[in-house]
């Protein structure tokens, strides 16, 4: 659309159904690169994409020419495709419902650049938990614990 300028940065995180850790180092880099792609297909500028045994952050510029709901739904959808035809996991994988989604100004993106491809060292003092609900809080998104991710119990997280 002529005359129309725009500048969105979006963080989105999602979880592995059921909150299990089976995200392998081995593995993760291939998904990353995936989502990354998926991203650019579809219109998006991919600005990190990382996470951990059981979640996901994807931190892009938005052209607002589709909304970040169809953009979530895609990326989950496509990659969880990916992941089970490339046999990656055994049984069927699958992304849980939802996804948290946060919006940064444009001075702000380094910084959560950084944050997002040091999730290893992250999750070195913070559970997934921890931080997602940090990150509603920081945010001031009002949330019910009822509504969250299937949180499980795990010494890995």
């Amino acid at each position: 659309m002529a005359n129309t300028y725009t500048q969105f940065n979006i963080h989105a995180v999602f979880a592995v159904k059921g909150r299990e850790n089976i995200l392998s180092k081995g593995i993760r880099p291939r998904i990353f690169e995936y989502i990354h792609g998926i991203l650019k297909s579809i219109g998006q500028y991919p600005l990190a994409v990382n996470g951990y045994f059981d979640h996901v952050h994807v931190f892009f510029e938005l052209n607002p020419s589709i909304s970040v709901s169809s953009i979530m739904q895609k990326v989950k959808a496509n990659s969880a495709k990916w992941i089970n035809e490339n046999r990656f996991l055994p049984g069927c994988f699958s992304w849980q419902e939802g996804y948290g989604g946060f919006s940064h100004s444009r001075d702000q993106r380094n910084r959560i650049i950084q944050y997002i491809m040091n999730q290893e060292l992250h999750h070195r003092k913070k559970t997934f938990r921890e931080e997602y609900i940090a990150l509603l809080k920081e945010f001031d998104i009002l949330f019910n614990h009822k509504y969250l991710f299937d949180f499980i119990v795990d010494n890995n997280s």
